[in-house]
């Protein structure tokens, strides 16, 4: 595949490894990229994995992807309850995208039940830890094939 799949992770996501173990687990993103990056190989695809704790940023990053990538996986982190600027970056990027939480949000925090990006989403995977993010690259290599 000529274009990379944008692998976008949002706030704290850096901290993951130590921060709240018995919630995120003891992966860190980094151990999480090492998997992606083997996966999306055996897959034949190619990935451009990132994190900013900044919600500017990863809208920069989504508009880079609209000219650059095939694909987003999203993790973004608390801004998936509260920015209306990624969903709006997401909708005009017009790239399949698949929403990822480490954690089953539904079983958290009433405020972490909604999401503002899911709905442009072609799905959302959570509660899975980092594997999520290794089902995202599968249900995305089928998206793109098809």
């Amino acid at each position: 595949m000529d274009k990379p799949i944008y692998v976008l992770n949002g706030p704290n996501l850096n901290l993951l490894g130590s921060r709240e173990p018995e919630i995120y687990g003891r992966t860190t993103l980094a151990d999480i990229e090492a998997m992606a990056r083997a996966r999306a190989a055996d897959l034949g695809l190619a990935i451009d994995f990132r994190q900013s704790n900044e919600e500017g940023v990863l809208v920069n990053w989504i508009h880079e992807a609209r000219e650059k990538g095939s694909a987003i996986i999203i993790n973004a982190g608390a801004y998936t309850h509260t920015s209306v600027a990624l969903l709006d970056a997401l909708t005009a990027a017009e790239l399949p995208a698949v929403e990822v939480h480490l954690s089953n949000i539904f079983k958290r925090e009433s405020f972490r039940h909604h999401s503002y990006i899911s709905g442009v989403a072609l799905g959302v995977i959570c509660g899975f830890g980092a594997t999520g993010y290794l089902l995202a690259l599968e249900a995305l290599k089928n998206a793109l094939n098809d």
